[in-house]
């Protein structure tokens, strides 16, 4: 064979390679399933320390016709099965569709949204507002767009874990103040030379005790310093009508304060705004992520929140009651010989002994017939666990009554 066929032709190989020819390294053995899943070995251990310290949530689908008494979910002034309220959904689902269908700078933002956010900036007294997809963005949104490198951000020790997340998103550096102290605020403002803002709950939502916001505008107004406050759990009880926290401290439409809201609480329904001063809401447009690279809030919410909007312009008693029946609640359950916090607003916070008897206590109630909400570390900055109460309007006296009945009868021993 001449040297070219030679190449041309395959090589054949003995039966018994040579071992120094032919030796490769050694194939890794395929991993078991068992080997495959370690990756996630440390959420077992962290499950069983949540066990041991009694801190583990379940999720509980509720049915559509739940018999419970509800003490334990947001919708402060009944609105969220109002017919009016459902028939501006579905009205809007069927002229909008079921989503938005992109971002609000492409093709998620309707005439409805535009709606709702000039009626809701007229409602509370701003000059602009921004409607988002929660009101866990809309605080993203305030935050992150309104700071970078070299900001200084005062925030309160009790602050919504969406204003919290806010800070660290920020490119600011962030002071943790005491809860509700003013003074610490203008301290800490005043060791700062620089743009700087400050940032609270209007009320806070584990003891439902309001902020005292008239005198953090002045240690902010003292250093130049602007002023975000998170009116989730204000909007629709507090001020005139019904018209938020800052309407109630004459703030409202002030060109260095800036408010969030949420659509999911009083209104019933879904998504967050921000209000405030025109510039900043065009800022926000331009900037904020939370906002810009989100699907816009479904048509069938904005309909329902801009339902709502309209009923309690409507009926501004409803914010009066809900106020009633949470000063009320707070007065039986005192007289009853329970740690109970005063309410501002809607919240009525009950202390529990700890994590496991709030989660008992909370099972007793529920076996009762009550739905009343369980908080426990991490969810609690001072780690003291509690039963939540939220009061609603549209509570009977006898469903009052029945309420304190089954907390007080199911209260663990201290």
């Amino acid at each position: 064979m001449d040297e070219a066929a030679r190449r041309r032709t395959p090589m054949l190989q003995d039966s018994a390679p040579s071992p120094l020819r032919d030796a490769s390294p050694a194939t890794p053995a395929e991993p078991s399933r068992r080997t495959r899943g370690a990756a996630f070995d440390w959420i077992d251990e962290a499950r069983a320390e949540r066990r041991r310290a009694g801190l583990v949530r379940t999720l509980r689908p509720r049915p559509a016709d739940s018999p419970l008494l509800d003490l334990a979910g947001n919708d402060y002034l009944g609105l969220a099965r109002h017919p009016e309220v459902t028939d501006g959904a579905a009205r809007a689902a069927r002229q909008w569709g079921a989503g938005a269908t992109g971002s609000r700078l492409v093709t998620g933002s309707t005439e409805l949204h535009a709606r709702l956010e000039a009626e809701l900036a007229a409602f509370c007294g701003f000059e602009a507002a921004l409607v988002l997809s929660s009101g866990y963005a809309a605080n993203l949104a305030a935050i992150t767009a309104l700071t970078a490198q070299g900001t200084l951000v005062v925030s309160d020790a009790g602050n919504h874990a969406s204003l919290i997340d806010g800070c660290r998103l920020s490119r600011a550096r962030t002071a943790v103040v005491p809860h509700a102290d003013p003074e610490a605020v203008r301290e800490a403002l005043g060791g700062h030379d620089g743009r700087a803002l400050a940032v609270t709950d209007s009320v806070f939502s584990v003891d439902g005790d309001a902020a005292p916001l008239t005198a953090l505008t002045a240690a902010c107004r003292a250093h130049g310093a602007a002023l975000v406050v998170d009116d989730a759990h204000g909007l629709g009880i507090l001020g005139e009508g019904g018209r938020g926290a800052m309407a109630a401290a004459g703030l409202a439409g002030d060109a260095d304060v800036v408010t969030t809201v949420t659509l999911s609480k009083s209104l019933g329904s879904q998504g967050g705004a921000v209000l405030g001063p025109a510039r900043v809401i065009e800022h926000l447009v331009n900037t904020a992520r939370s906002f810009i690279f989100d699907t816009g809030l479904a048509p069938a919410a904005a309909g329902g929140a801009l339902a709502a909007l309209r009923l309690l312009h409507r009926e501004p008693e409803r914010a009066t009651r809900v106020r009633g029946v949470a000063r009320e609640l707070h007065a039986r359950l005192t007289a009853a010989g329970l740690v109970a916090v005063r309410p501002d607003a809607a919240v009525v916070s009950v202390r529990a002994p700890s994590p496991e008897k709030a989660v008992r206590w909370a099972a007793d109630c529920r076996e009762a017939g009550l739905a009343v909400g369980c908080f426990r570390p991490p969810s609690v900055p001072d780690g003291i666990s509690r039963l939540r109460l939220t009061a609603r309007a549209d509570l009977t006296s006898e469903q009052v009554d029945t309420a304190v009945a089954v907390i007080t009868a199911t209260a663990p021993p201290t």
